[in-house]
């Protein structure tokens, strides 16, 4: 055997020892996961339902793969079938490691958002029956306290901002919008539970659903020939060119800072919270704990006050583009009569 083939040959050993290498350093780390990456993992999205020590595999795994669907029960189920496994907390084909074409399965956030809607189904059930009893008493308990939520909402946050009928035709998803985001924002308070809003798949949802609001009350208000007009800008149609595309990419940015601004408030507590959690484990000292405990505790009260503002900014932030696209759709269309 010549020098060169020797050195082809040991160059081929060397770089399958360290691909070995490599696999098993990759395995010991995800099987011997910190105390810090394993909450972290638990409190993130995954195919199973999980409420603090509660884990169950309940939800269904649905996924579009090469040109078909395939439905499962449940993730156990996947597995059995020996089409996907699980790796590294992720679906993939068993084949290639590749993951699916597209991951259509209930999630745990999904299946959170599901429990925010029945509690509210149930809430507002109870209230429409105290207050159907209740007659033309005055309000008490329960029944008092959500009017008084959705008299603010109306008197502060949907009047003020929307003019005409369009308020009070709009003020039920107003309701709903604050009571949805409040909700899950209070859900992610609790000891295990997940902040949906955290995720930026429901907050992109939520500015979806409002810029489709937004954009459908002006053109009912206002026609859809005033609505194409307000992407002049109320400039001259010789601009047309310069003035559309900033009006257009305008109606984006608005949900995407709706998407961002919810998203980035309800994680950045969180994160500073995992960030004290880490000093424990850093550090392992016992001394740590009290000063530790008592500013996550500060921590948590802060984020308390910030589960109300942030869907009180949201729902304020959407009624003022509703009213501006009114305003603005109606003034045009008064002023081309």
């Amino acid at each position: 055997m010549s020098a060169t083939e020797q050195v082809d040959n040991l160059k081929q050993e060397l770089t399958s020892e360290v691909d070995s290498l490599k696999h098993d350093l990759e395995n010991t780390i995800h099987e011997e996961e910190s105390p810090v990456t394993q909450i972290l993992n638990d409190l993130g999205d995954h195919e199973e339902f999980s409420f603090g020590p509660l884990h169950a595999d309940i939800l269904p795994v649905i996924l579009y793969d090469q040109g078909q669907f395939h439905f499962y029960s449940n993730r156990s189920n996947m597995v059995e079938s020996g089409d996907y496994i699980m790796e590294h907390h992720h679906i993939v084909r068993s084949i290639d490691k590749q993951a699916p074409d597209l991951n259509l399965s209930i999630t745990n956030m999904v299946a959170f958002q599901w429990m925010a809607m029945l509690l509210l189904v149930i809430l507002f059930f109870t209230v429409s029956k105290k207050a159907k009893k209740a007659g033309d008493k005055a309000p008490s308990g329960i029944h008092n306290f959500f009017e008084s939520i959705i008299v603010f909402i109306r008197d502060d946050i949907v009047q003020p901002n929307i003019a005409g009928n369009a308020s009070a035709r709009l003020l039920p998803y107003f309701i709903a919008l604050f009571m949805f985001i409040l909700v899950l924002n209070l859900i992610g308070l609790l000891p295990g539970g997940h902040t949906a809003t955290g995720t930026i798949g429901v907050t992109a949802a939520l500015a979806i659903t409002a810029f489709l609001v937004i954009n459908y009350t002006a053109i009912r208000e206002s026609g859809i020939g005033a609505w194409f007009h307000h992407l002049l800008g109320g400039a001259p149609i010789w601009l047309a060119p310069l003035m559309v595309p900033i009006e257009i990419a305008s109606m984006f940015i608005k949900p995407f800072s709706l998407t961002i601004r919810l998203f980035a408030n309800m994680v950045a507590g969180h994160t500073v919270l995992f960030s004290l959690m880490g000093l424990l484990f850093l550090f392992q000292e016992i001394f740590l704990a009290v000063p530790i405990i008592g500013f996550a505790t500060f921590i948590n009260l802060l984020e308390l006050l910030v589960a109300f503002l942030q869907a009180y900014i949201f729902t304020m932030l959407t009624a003022i583009f509703v009213g501006l696209a009114i305003g603005e759709h109606s003034h045009e269309h008064e002023h081309a009569h």
